[in-house]
Parts: structure tokens; C-alpha cells; sequence
């Protein structure tokens, strides 16, 4: 799978854009705020619907203009066309042509893993962040996955709303309740297989970019523990007093420990960096082991950021890459350029929202 070209129409810094890539290694060259991550984002955005950086779709119009554009064909065992758009009074998403009305009929289409700064959440940040990793790779890996995460998000929305009402409706809270303990349920079954199926895979990419030899764990901590309806009855107090729902599998959380300690709490900044690094890694592989071939890397910056011990364990990933004529999209200035990456190369100059091929 690979993305041969990109349309854009004034995305972000990007007035005008339309680029043919090559499968194998684009590196994009630039200075600071020039638009490399942008290119990387647009990528990100046609495989997930979603910003790797966390804003919603306003954030990503180009400065006084109305809406944005974003397209691709992508190279595949069945070649598509996807094409997006989106304003603040119209959102429209298609796929080869026909108007995309289920997310399951497009999800996949596009296999794509991001490695960021942003990537250092994932251990320091809230469990919100962890539980969307899970999320993504369900998403990546079960068409029917991100269906009933929605379904389920919208139940909780509901019963919320009624729990904060001054008089609370209980027959309607028990209508909702029903239904989030089905859906909840579920949804919860999907984390739970997934988590020790990553394990292993996580551990080793770890191991691969990590100095010392601490031992890596995955701990799957969910917020129910036995009986999902039963601990929801027994927090009806609290959740009268709280007005929210207190107990799913939205208060679901990935603990990661380093020798049994806290990775999150004890870890130093360099194992954090370390443990960022190998989830990403643990998301490609696990991808590339479900459906034959390694999804496109998108790398923002970070091969600058790492040491040498870390750049060494991530350029196996890059170099199965390479072997299997995946495609990777790497951003880098001339100052943090990797010179581990002398192999054949296609360059880009990325100058004040245009993108050229250096020959």
C-alpha cells in the first residue's frame, strides 16, 4: 500500500498542492513552520478523519478561507480515490467517487502510523490518550470496532444529560443504562483481547530501542471488574451525587511499568521517550502481522530528537519498510537531518506551504 498523489486545496499553509510520491522513502527538508507536518497531517487526516495533533477541522482551514480540501490516490490491492472536504456548514467524504455513509465501508482504506513529540503523551499524559491508542488499533484492525465505540459514546453522552438534570428521569436512565452495559460490555471484550496480543511486539521494540533492560509490562486496567450492571447499581449514589456516569469503559486505562515500577511515575525521561517509541512501532508491526504489509510511517521530526542507541532500533522498522517497498514520509531540517538514511532516497524541499522534488 502507498499513497501516490496528494491534493490539497487550501489545507493549512497550503494554497494549491498536488504531488506525485513514489513508494519507498520521501524525506521532507525544510525549516521550522514552512509546512512538512502539514503534509503529514493531511496523510493522517484521509486514513483516520482525525488530526494527529489533537484540533478540529477549523484549525486546519488556511487563514481566511472557508473550508478545506484533501485527496489521494492510493496504491493498493484495489487502487482508491479519496477526496474530503470540510467547512463549517458542509462535510463531505467519498470514496471512489460514491459518498462514503458507513465508516466501516472506508476505514482501511488507508493504513497509516505516525511517530511524534506528541507520542510522549501516551505514557505522561491523561488515560484518555491511551485508551484512543487502543481505540485506533481496534479501529485499524476491526470494521466494526469504531461503530460501537460511537454508539457507546453516545449512550454515555445521553445518561449523562440526564443525570444532570435537577429531577432525574430514572426510567430513562435505566433505558440508557441498559443499553451501556450492552454496548460497554463489548466494547470492553475488544481492549481485552487485544492488549496481550500487543505484548510481546512491545516488548521487543522496546528491548530494540531501549539502554538498559528493564522488564516492559502492559497492564489493561479496566474500569469494570466483574459485572458490568451490578457496579453500575452500586454507584447510583455516587453517580447521583457526581451527575456522570462513573463506571465504563470510558474510565478504562493501559498501565505500562518498567521492572513492576510505574513507568508514568518512575521512569526517566529517556525510558519514556524510549517506551513512546516502541508503542508506535508495536502499532506498525502489529498492523503489518493482521494484514501482510507494513502500513505508510509517518515520522515528524523525531529521528532528530533520539539518540544514536534509539535511531539504531528504529531503523529495522524502517528498513522492512524499505524490503517490502512500503513507504515512509520522514520531516527533518537540515540541522537534525538523519544520516543513517543513505540509502536511496526520494528528497523534498518543503518552502512556505510548496512542496519540490530535490534532484
Amino acid at each position: 500500500m502507498h499513497l501516490a498523489h496528494l491534493r490539497l486545496r487550501d489545507f493549512r499553509n497550503y494554497a494549491r498542492l498536488d504531488v506525485d510520491f513514489p513508494q519507498g522513502f520521501n524525506v521532507l527538508r525544510g525549516d521550522n513552520a514552512q509546512g512538512k507536518t502539514n503534509i503529514l497531517e493531511a496523510i493522517y487526516l484521509m486514513a483516520t478523519l482525525r488530526s494527529f495533533r489533537g484540533v478540529g477541522g477549523a484549525q486546519m482551514i488556511r487563514h481566511g478561507q472557508k473550508g478545506y480540501f484533501v485527496g489521494g490516490q492510493v496504491v493498493a490491492a484495489d487502487p482508491h480515490e479519496i477526496k474530503m472536504y470540510w467547512s463549517a456548514s458542509e462535510r463531505r467524504l467519498t470514496l471512489d467517487g460514491q459518498p462514503v455513509r458507513k465508516l466501516t465501508d472506508y476505514l482501511g482504506t488507508l493504513r497509516v502510523v505516525v511517530f511524534c513529540t506528541e507520542d510522549l503523551q501516551l505514557i505522561k499524559g491523561t488515560a484518555r490518550i491511551r485508551r484512543r491508542f487502543l481505540d485506533l488499533l481496534l479501529s485499524q484492525t476491526h470494521p466494526g470496532y469504531l461503530p460501537l465505540l460511537q454508539r457507546y459514546t453516545t449512550s454515555v453522552r445521553s445518561r449523562n444529560a440526564l443525570l444532570k438534570q435537577r429531577v432525574v428521569d430514572e426510567m430513562a436512565v435505566d433505558g440508557f443504562t441498559r443499553e451501556l452495559v450492552r454496548l460497554g460490555t463489548e466494547l470492553a471484550g475488544f481492549r481485552r483481547e487485544l492488549v496481550p496480543g500487543i505484548v510481546p511486539l512491545a516488548r521487543q521494540a522496546y528491548q530494540r530501542i531501549a539502554s538498559g533492560s528493564e522488564e516492559l509490562r502492559l497492564e489493561y486496567q479496566p474500569s469494570i471488574k466483574k459485572d458490568f450492571a451490578v457496579e453500575l447499581a452500586q454507584s447510583k449514589a455516587r453517580e447521583r451525587t457526581y451527575r456522570t456516569t462513573l463506571i465504563g469503559p470510558h474510565r478504562d486505562d493501559l498501565l505500562f511499568l518498567l521492572n513492576d515500577r510505574s513507568a508514568a511515575q518512575y521512569g526517566s525521561e529517556g525510558q519514556k521517550r524510549s517506551l513512546a517509541i516502541a508503542l508506535k512501532m508495536t502499532q506498525a508491526e502489529y498492523l503489518a502481522n493482521l494484514h501482510g504489509s507494513l502500513p505508510i510511517l509517518l515520522i515528524d521530526d523525531v529521528m532528530g530528537e533520539l539518540d544514536a542507541r534509539r535511531r539504531s532500533g528504529l531503523l529495522p522498522l524502517l528498513q522492512r519498510s524499505h524490503e517490502t517497498r512500503g513507504q515512509v514520509f520522514l520531516t527533518c531540517t537540515d540541522e537534525n537531518w538523519p544520516q543513517e538514511l543513505a540509502r536511496d532516497l526520494h528528497r523534498w524541499e518543503v518552502r512556505a506551504g510548496t512542496l519540490q522534488a530535490i534532484k
